[in-house]
């Protein structure tokens, strides 16, 4: 099955289809709504279900059998949040403080695209390493970190360059910057790292970890069966979002635009090639791939508002939202899926014409 039936086929499944239901609704202006009590719980649901998946397959794997996929994503994250930042930054002339925001949305990893990237693989008949979810956990705060440290860096040196060209000017004035800054790091930190996301996954998978299969067996039916039917609703949701942001793309540029359909293709490839060639399998490739052509739209807005206050939500929810997030769910994933079959089948590969030939 080449790229197009993939993509067709993929947008016939369930998930597909109602997440465009969604974006119809909010087109037509329907008063349609998942409830807020459904609209909170669904989130803690499907990340306690992966986190659950994840704590079994590190207990049957093997806790030593995840860090070099883990470190090889960690050092993957960082770069290409840089990378972000030195494209945004010089070629689409963004400031210091939207380059730095965007670069960590797009720098940072999804949940939501995670659980998607596993119902995919299920329908496809295909499993993946369980582990992918305690790396999921581990990126879920990276970027950001580094990217406000980078940005407070560059403020503390603004801070001094100010000093330098007014003369002699109070040293409390730059005293009070790097210690605003440092408070600021230390906040984001803490609340990246205490986020109930986080905080939920990682709690799953050590519980998960703890009771095994056999303990997993009484509840499989409500974290396993059940798993399907609850992204389903929470993309009616994800649709009716993504169509409301749609009238805002034209705020974004054409730039922006073009980087939030790029960037995610090429992290994504990329991801497949490197976690292919350190031995993950058909489906961990691609769960990988998708983890680094991930953009974060639920954690980025609730640490970027305080962490980059100057940084407009408008460019990095609606980029990260309203394009890649459908982008990857329809595109990015089943080309990831054929790419990484191909690499696994151990034919050879043109990669230009294998991105380019399914894709005109």
């Amino acid at each position: 099955m080449d790229i197009l039936q993939l993509i067709q086929a993929n947008l016939l499944t369930p998930i597909i289809l109602f997440f465009l239901f969604g974006i119809i609704a909010a087109r037509i202006k329907s008063d349609l709504k998942i409830p807020d009590a459904i609209s909170e719980f669904l989130p803690i649901y499907l990340l306690a279900a992966i986190g659950l998946h994840g704590g079994i397959e590190m207990r049957n794997t093997g806790f030593e059998n995840m860090l070099v996929p883990m470190f090889v994503a960690i050092g993957l994250s960082l770069l290409f949040t840089l990378n972000h930042y030195q494209i945004l930054r010089r070629l689409g002339k963004f400031n210091l403080f939207d380059s730095y925001a965007l670069a960590s949305t797009y720098g940072a990893v999804g949940a939501v695209h995670f659980s998607v990237g596993l119902s995919f693989l299920k329908n496809q008949g295909v499993s993946s390493e369980g582990y992918i979810a305690a790396i999921l956990a581990v990126l879920e705060p990276l970027a950001f970190i580094l990217a406000i440290f980078m940005t407070n860096m560059a403020v503390s040196k603004q801070i001094r360059e100010k000093k330098k060209s007014f003369g002699d000017t109070d040293s409390n004035d730059i005293d009070v910057g790097l210690n605003q800054t440092k408070t600021k790091l230390s906040k984001v930190l803490h609340e990246s790292i205490t986020g109930k996301a986080i905080v939920i996954l990682l709690g799953s998978i050590v519980i998960g970890y703890i009771i095994g299969e056999d303990g997993f067996e009484p509840i499989k039916i409500v974290f396993d069966e059940m798993f399907t039917g609850a992204i389903v609703i929470f993309m009616i949701e994800m649709g009716i979002i993504a169509g409301q942001r749609l009238g805002d793309i034209k705020k974004v540029g054409i730039f922006l635009t073009a980087f939030a359909v790029l960037i995610p293709t090429f992290n994504g490839v990329i991801g497949v090639l490197v976690s292919t060639a350190i031995g993950l399998s058909l489906g961990g490739a691609v769960m990988f791939g998708l983890l680094l052509a991930s953009a974060s739209f639920i954690a980025a807005p609730a640490v970027l508002r305080q962490a980059i206050p100057q940084a407009k939500p408008s460019l990095y929810i609606t980029s990260a939202l309203g394009i890649t997030f459908p982008y990857n769910i329809i595109v990015t994933l089943p080309l990831l899926f054929a790419l990484s079959s191909i690499l696994h089948s151990g034919e050879t590969i043109d990669l230009f014409n294998f991105l380019t030939g399914g894709l005109v």
